[in-house]
């Protein structure tokens, strides 16, 4: 895929980006370089490989999923300008 001056043009505008007409034709070289990389990146065989959050192999620490502080729903709905019914309550705004 080949990307001309009439393209970059085009994207700029869908970018709302600003791009004066003699810089056209070095941006859709730019393009150009990007696609041809993506091209390269899709000739790679990457079947069986599993996919990475990140270069090192590392595990999150992981904690106990238990309830530290329960049972403190009245101490927060204190701060509530208006708390009903065990709930925050909030103006109305769809009519």
């Amino acid at each position: 895929m080949s990307i001309d001056k009439d393209t970059a043009r085009k994207v700029a505008h869908l970018a709302r980006i600003r791009v004066e007409e003699d810089a056209l034709p070095a941006l859709a070289e730019e393009f150009n370089n990007i696609l041809g990389f993506i091209e390269q990146l899709n000739e790679v065989n990457v079947d069986g490989i599993e996919p990475m959050t990140s270069v090192t192999p590392m595990r999150l620490k992981r904690r106990a999923d238990v309830v530290t502080e329960g049972d403190q729903a009245d101490k927060i709905l204190k701060n509530a300008p208006d708390a009903r019914e065990g709930f925050f309550a909030v103006p109305k705004v769809v009519e």
